[in-house]
């Protein structure tokens, strides 16, 4: 066929610009995202809920609160919490567990105990204790009583080390007193005058003497030391504040989990929104909504808030649909042969614009809406006195030939596309954003070049409001609405397809991947 040639450098001139897209659009990801804020607002809104809702059923257990001072006799002020941290471990022992029990006389166990109790490190000298219990002063007991059992472990472990090394000194000791007798045994009653023969032998053992009264008083002094410096150690460790019951608010411990729970249904609505909106690969943008359909966006509609009151925006809403009745109306009007309004995504937005176009045909001339939608949307819509007639998709063919016809179709899956041509020669697809896949866009696009129906323009319905893409195709001017040349005249009559047509009609990408 002749439109091989031309079809094949459409094609291939849409693959050099799909080739320069990137491969991962953040503008895009960013509209898909906002355009689902009920999604992310509502998780927002249930974790908040929840958030609240736990705060007030589940309220925190009473609990006690009770802060220890900690003497170490390995204190150094370089050290960045070593020692407080091993206090904290050592809390968390069947040892002191079991120690505080037997105080509190219970019969618990110290395993299922140590789930109650857990212990922070406020300084390197500081430990503070918090224990849950079943009353304020339940807690506060136990709280005292496992503070209690700490330091009573602390202070033994003190002592125990300090006897330990001041045993080890005192033994060092001895053996130096030990060989100073021997020493002083082999001097004897000799002097290096009074043997000058073994002068330097008498000179050596001199010295040792003298080295070893040095080390046994040293020994002496830090086994003295050690045992003076315990009791310092001991007075040091002590609680420094009483155990108390810890107050909960519970206004505020409300709003915290709330906030909390309202940062992670945010945090989770965001992910779901991203990760659904790379998935579902939605066009969003005017941008890629034309070039996956291969017609410019001639016109478009926001779509009208039910719960809006104001004024303005019902103004504002009502010119812009008179404007799209407006745009639609010239370009039935300059058509040669019927023109079709296809929708995806917008069954009842389509069957009002095209009552509107319709009606304002009317008064040139008679006019007939051809229904071919899949439900009854056209054919249940508020009708005015004086409105054109709506006949089904069957009774098409009987309408007059001087009777201007506008039909109403849809694209979504499941279409008869071979029933498509009948509604129209030429067709105006009415798209709603983020409503059909790339994929599906991209059948759409081929199914309407295979029944030769030539797209005069996109009206894209509720469009997103920071979109500031170009929805206009520029790759020639058979493509944009303002280049755009009118189809050749059927030959053969209404009833049937020319047997050539110009390949500029339809512009589609040429592969899946492309359309991406």
């Amino acid at each position: 066929m002749t439109t091989d040639k031309p079809t094949h450098k459409t094609t291939h001139k849409t693959s050099e610009s799909s080739a320069a897209t990137p491969l991962f659009d953040l503008h895009a990801l960013v509209v898909s995202v906002r355009r689902r804020r009920r999604l992310w607002g509502a998780l927002a809104l249930v974790g908040l809920l929840l958030g609240a809702a736990f705060a007030v059923l589940m309220p925190p257990p009473p609990t006690a609160a009770t802060k220890v001072l900690v003497a170490h006799q390995e204190d150094q002020p370089n050290d960045t919490g070593t020692l407080i941290r091993t206090d904290v471990e050592l809390l968390k022992t069947t040892r002191i567990a079991e120690r505080a029990l037997r105080t509190l006389k219970s019969p618990e166990k110290p395993e299922d105990f140590m789930a109650d109790y857990r212990g922070t490190g406020l300084t390197n000298n500081l430990l503070q204790i918090d224990v849950t219990g079943e009353t304020d002063a339940d807690a506060v007991a136990r709280a005292k009583a496992l503070a209690d059992a700490f330091v009573a472990d602390h202070v033994k472990r003190m002592r125990e080390a300090a006897k330990a090394e001041s045993k080890a000194l005192r033994d060092q000791r001895d053996r130096m007193r030990d060989e100073l007798a021997k020493v002083n045994e082999a001097i004897g009653g000799r002097s290096p005058e009074s043997d000058p023969k073994e002068a330097a032998s008498i000179e050596s053992l001199f010295a040792r003497r003298a080295e070893l009264n040095s080390r046994i008083a040293d020994f002496d002094q830090r086994a003295e030391e050690a045992r003076v410096g315990t009791p310092k150690l001991i007075a040091g460790t002590q609680i420094v504040d009483a155990p108390r019951a810890v107050k909960h608010s519970l206004p505020k411990a409300a709003v915290t989990d709330a906030g909390i729970g309202f940062a992670l249904g945010l945090v989770l609505g965001l992910a779901v929104a991203a990760v659904g909106a790379v998935v579902a690969d939605r066009p969003v943008l005017r941008r890629d909504i034309a070039v996956h359909l291969g017609a410019s966006v001639i016109a478009e509609l926001r779509r009208a808030r039910r719960l809006s009151l104001r004024l303005w925006r019902r103004r504002r809403d009502g010119a812009a649909r008179e404007r799209l009745t407006t745009t639609l109306a010239r370009v039935v009007r300059g058509s040669t042969e019927p023109v079709s309004l296809l929708e995806l995504g917008c069954a009842r937005g389509t069957s009002e614009i095209a009552l509107n176009v319709a009606r304002a045909l009317a008064a040139e001339g008679p006019v007939v809406v051809v229904d071919g939608l899949p439900g009854p949307q056209l054919a249940n819509s508020r009708r005015q006195p004086g409105d054109p007639d709506v006949v089904s998709g069957e009774r098409a063919e009987s309408v007059p030939r001087h009777v201007r016809r506008l039909g109403v179709g849809s694209v979504a899956p499941g279409t008869a596309w071979t029933d498509l041509q009948y509604l129209g020669g030429q067709t105006v697809l009415v798209v709603r954003a983020g409503h059909g896949s790339a994929a599906w866009l991209h059948t759409v696009a081929r199914q309407l070049a295979d029944q030769c129906v030539p797209v005069i323009g996109v009206v894209l319905i509720d469009p997103d409001r920071r979109d500031r893409t170009d929805g206009t195709l520029w790759d020639g001017q058979h493509i944009a609405l303002r280049g755009h040349s009118e189809r050749l005249a059927r030959q053969n009559g209404m009833g049937q397809l020319p047997a050539e047509r110009p390949s500029r009609a339809v512009r589609v990408p040429d592969t899946d991947q492309e359309a991406r």
